[in-house]
């Protein structure tokens, strides 16, 4: 995929805040935040049994950090909301034995990227053709990925009955169409790692049967 739950956090702050379903939360407990170390005290599963890693976002009291590194099974390495993933990571201050949550939105993230690689008219991994793995700018789609899983989310929200989520619904499907209408994905045809063309999502191939 080529967003992550970081990149929601960016465009949407409130949305692990606003937004949790059951089946999608990996971690919960307690736990304590000094700096840049998120240290648990007890949790109902560990960081690498759940697969919480680099990308994920945790929320802790309330205040939503992104996930650096994983130091341990109950250590994080974390940050408040960086501008850039390579920049260095901001101190989380000191949060005391408080409730942390570590829920994430991948499943809609892996549907609008299955989406975007089929608009693309790209092969799926094993696929006979050129695949997803031939796209040279991954960074420039990561965008519409995040608005499109952003539409998913809260479009989901909503119709389950949880109020005030539809204009954001319909403020995301907007952005969502108005960027995959913008991107554009370039393609290395030939295996060389040199992109041979550009292919948009507003475009649409007929190939013979």
């Amino acid at each position: 995929m080529f967003a992550s739950d970081r990149d929601l956090l960016v465009l949407e702050p409130g949305v692990f805040r606003e937004v949790l379903w059951l089946g999608q939360r990996l971690v919960r407990g307690a736990g304590s935040v000094s700096g840049t170390t998120l240290t648990m005290t007890s949790q109902d599963e560990g960081f690498d049994a759940a697969g919480v890693d680099a990308g994920h976002v945790v929320v802790i009291d309330g205040v939503a950090l992104e996930v650096i590194s994983r130091t341990s099974a109950s250590v994080l390495e974390v940050s408040r909301l960086r501008e850039s993933v390579t920049a260095a990571p901001i101190g989380g201050g000191s949060i005391v034995n408080r409730v942390v949550e570590v829920s994430t939105f991948v499943p809609q993230l892996a549907l609008v990227h299955a989406q975007a690689i089929r608009m693309l008219g790209l092969d799926s991994p094993g696929g006979s053709g050129v695949g997803e793995e031939s796209v040279t700018n991954g960074g420039d789609l990561t965008l519409v990925e995040a608005l499109g899983a952003l539409h998913l989310v809260y479009a989901s929200a909503s119709a389950a009955g949880a109020p005030g989520l539809a204009p954001k619904a319909a403020m995301y499907r907007e952005r969502f169409s108005t960027e995959r209408q913008r991107a554009g994905a370039r393609i290395d045809l030939d295996g060389d790692g040199v992109a041979d063309a550009t292919r948009r999502m507003n475009v649409v191939r007929f190939t013979r049967a």
